[in-house]
């Protein structure tokens, strides 16, 4: 294996077991911040010892171990230089890491379940309410996905200083709370829950819509989305939107490489070849979406959405959308979800299953929605409508509106061009 051979391997090792390594070593030390620093030292030790010895026959094993040596050597020196009236309980907290890191180091190579834990743990802890929803996001893929504070800056085309303050602020802020390295229980659960659902989907939807920048898509943001909600379901297969946003997330990415064309510029859901949708995700989406229908209780919001996007996979061709199901799905997401995006997206399904008038009826109404004033598909889905209904300046207007609101390059040269076929289809007519 060539040198650089080699550094690709260790890097591919680094992005599957970064996680889990930093998961393990935050269980003995409770800070993020240090185990993050354990795990990168365990790291430079792999970079320095198996070019020589060799790679080993666990990798993941052996990233933990060096890992957990060092925290533990950390231990010890802390109570070694602590005040003689703490000294007795650090020796007591150093004993006990001690014995857990023998006891792990024996069962860690044959089960794996306590690492999943680890993982989960962790998850929870990154997606904590307490932090924004933008420190929540950054922290998860830094800690969670295994990317680089350089990667997410690139992506949210923000310094790779404001992201590292972020990530920094965000740890600071959990260590200062003293928030538990754990997985909440009872009706903790499904608050903390709930965010952890959210920021996935916000990664996802960053990869599947990016909202700035020169690219409509970003696959590899969905790719990390789908694998956190992978490893979730399989640490919470009894929890029903768990499944549910998975299968959201894998019928979504099935659409990704019919999403824009050989330039990267968009293609529209009416324009795509559904020949390059990709029927192996869609196939573990319906699974998904029908393990989530099965658990008990009420349909939660990511399993409606899951429900809409299925309807969209079974149709052949656009033409055969059901679009009334759609409408219907959307009405009951309006009444458990409410939000004016979803009251946008239930009046375009509206629109397409009752006519252009319609939809147009409830777009106008959220018209004086304060969140939505610079919301830029509020005059696109408008200017959708007035096009059906051939009211062509008014669409114009819309589609030119709505491209000096989005931040995405390619989303605005596809506004203004749909605002352009509005200019030729009125000399026509």
């Amino acid at each position: 294996m060539t040198d650089q051979e080699l550094g690709a391997t260790i890097e591919a090792i680094w992005r599957i077991e970064s996680a889990r390594v930093v998961a393990g070593v935050a269980r003995l030390t409770h800070d993020l911040d240090q185990a993050e620093d354990f795990a990168q030292d365990a790291l430079l030790a792999a970079l320095e010892a198996w070019p020589s010895r060799g790679l080993p026959d666990n990798p993941g094993a052996w990233l933990m171990t060096a890992a957990k040596r060092r925290a533990l050597d950390h231990l010890r020196h802390q109570t070694m230089a602590a005040p003689k009236h703490v000294e007795l309980a650090r020796e007591l907290d150093a004993h006990h890491a001690l014995a857990e890191q023998v006891f792990a180091e024996r069962i860690d190579a044959a089960l794996d379940d306590d690492i999943d834990d680890d993982v989960l743990r962790l998850l929870f802890t990154a997606c904590h309410p307490i932090l924004s929803p933008d420190a929540r996001a950054a922290l998860t893929l830094k800690v969670v996905g295994g990317l680089t504070t350089q990667e997410i800056a690139r992506a949210y085309l923000r310094p790779e200083t404001t992201i590292a303050q972020r990530i920094v602020r965000a740890k600071r802020t959990l260590l200062e709370a003293h928030v538990p390295f754990e997985v909440p229980e009872g009706a903790a659960l499904a608050a903390r829950l709930a965010s952890v659902l959210e920021v996935i989907y916000l990664i996802f939807n960053e990869g599947y819509a990016a909202t700035a920048g020169d690219h409509w898509t970003r696959p590899e943001w969905c790719d990390e989305a789908l694998r956190l909600g992978r490893v979730l379901t399989g640490l919470m297969p009894e929890e029903s939107e768990v499944h549910g946003l998975t299968a959201l997330m894998e019928i979504q990415a099935s659409r990704l490489p019919a999403r824009v064309d050989t330039n990267g510029d968009p293609i529209l859901l009416p324009d795509q070849d559904r020949s390059r949708w990709d029927r192996l995700l869609i196939r573990r989406g319906l699974a998904a979406l029908e393990r989530a229908e099965a658990l008990p209780g009420v349909l939660g919001p990511y399993t409606l959405q899951a429900a809409i996007a299925a309807c969209h996979a079974r149709a052949a061709v656009y033409e055969k959308t059901d679009w009334p199901r759609i409408a219907a799905l959307y009405e009951a997401l309006v009444q458990i979800a409410p939000s004016p995006v979803v009251a946008l997206n239930r009046a375009v399904a509206v629109g397409m299953a009752f006519g252009p008038a319609a939809g147009l009826e409830l777009v106008d109404a959220l018209l004086t929605e304060p969140t939505l004033a610079h919301y830029h598909l509020l005059p696109s889905v408008r200017g959708d409508l007035l096009a059906r209904l051939d009211r062509i300046p008014e669409a114009r207007a819309e589609f030119e509106r709505a491209a000096t609101l989005t931040r995405n390059g390619r989303e605005r040269a596809l506004l203004l061009a749909r605002a352009a076929a509005c200019t030729v289809k009125r000399r026509r007519s």
